[in-house]
C-alpha cells in the first residue's frame, strides 16, 4: 500500500503516476468547489472569473467588491506560490516529499475548514472573509502541484483548459478525411482524449458528491477529503522520516 502511495505523490514520476493523481485531484478540486460554494456562494478556484469581476467592479466603481476580488487573487497567487517554495525546498533537501509536502498542508487546512467553517464565517474584513481566502489559497495551492508535477498538462481545479483540449480532440475524431492531401490526414489523439473525458468526469463526481455532502453534513463534508490528501501523502513522508525502514 505504501508503495502505492508513493508511486502516487512521491518524487519520481511517470505519466501513470500524473494521471492516476490527478484523476484523484480533479474529484477533490470538485467537492471543494461545489461545497465551498455552498458555504460561500462563490467558486473559489476560477481566477478568470475572479479578475472579471474585478474589472467590472472597477467600472462601477465598488471599491468593497473590488477588494474583495483582489484579496481573492492574492490568496490564490499565495497558494500556488507556497506550493511552488515547498516543492523546491524539498526538492534543494533531496526529499521524497517534493509534492507530498503541498499534499499535507492541504489536507490540514481543509481540516481547519471542516471543524472551524462556521466560526470562519465570523471572521470578515473589509474585502473577503477568512472562509473564502481560505478556499482560494487551497485551490491555488492545488492547481500548482498537479501542473508542476505534469508539466502543465494537467488541470485539476477548474475545467476550462480540460474541456477545450476535449473538444479539440473530438474535432479531429470527426473531421472528414476524404479528399485531403495524401499523408495529411486529421488524427484524435485518442489517449489525450481519454484522459480529458476522464478528468472531467472525476470533477462532475467530487461536485456531486461535495453539494449532496456539504447539504446534509455541513463543513464536515471536508474531514474525508482531506483524510484522502492525507493518505495521499503518506508514502514518501514515511519514506523522509523512516528513510531506512523497509516499504510494505
Amino acid at each position: 500500500m505504501i508503495r502505492y502511495l508513493r508511486f502516487l505523490a512521491g518524487r519520481e514520476r511517470t505519466t501513470e503516476a500524473n494521471r492516476h493523481l490527478g484523476l484523484t485531484l480533479a474529484f477533490v478540486a470538485g467537492a471543494v468547489n461545489a461545497g465551498g460554494f455552498l458555504a460561500v456562494s462563490q467558486f473559489t478556484s476560477h481566477m478568470t472569473g475572479v479578475l472579471s469581476l474585478i474589472a467590472e467592479n472597477l467600472a462601477v466603481k465598488n471599491a468593497t467588491l473590488v477588494a474583495a476580488g483582489l484579496s481573492s487573487f492574492a490568496a490564490f497567487l499565495a497558494g500556488a506560490a507556497t506550493s511552488a517554495v515547498l516543492a523546491n525546498w524539498a526538492r534543494r533537501k533531496e526529499l521524497q516529499s517534493e509534492y507530498a509536502l503541498s499534499l499535507l498542508l492541504e489536507s490540514g487546512l481543509l481540516t481547519a475548514f471542516g471543524l472551524l467553517g462556521h466560526n470562519l464565517d465570523a471572521y470578515s474584513g473589509p474585502s473577503a472573509t477568512l472562509t473564502v481566502l481560505l478556499l482560494c489559497y487551497v485551490m491555488g495551492l492545488q492547481n500548482a502541484i498537479i501542473t508542476k508535477i505534469s508539466g502543465a498538462e494537467i488541470r485539476t481545479t477548474h475545467m476550462t483548459g480540460n474541456a477545450t483540449d476535449l473538444g479539440i480532440e473530438l474535432g479531429k475524431l470527426f473531421y472528414w478525411n476524404i479528399g485531403g492531401v495524401s499523408g495529411e490526414n486529421v488524427n484524435a489523439n485518442r489517449d489525450k482524449l481519454k484522459i480529458q473525458a476522464i478528468l472531467i468526469a472525476s470533477f462532475i463526481a467530487g461536485g456531486c458528491l461535495g453539494a449532496l455532502g456539504f447539504k446534509h453534513l455541513g463543513f464536515g463534508v471536508t474531514l474525508p477529503i482531506s483524510a484522502l490528501l492525507l493518505i495521499l501523502a503518506v508514502g514518501p513522508v514515511w519514506e523522509d522520516l523512516a528513510p531506512h525502514s523497509e516499504i510494505p
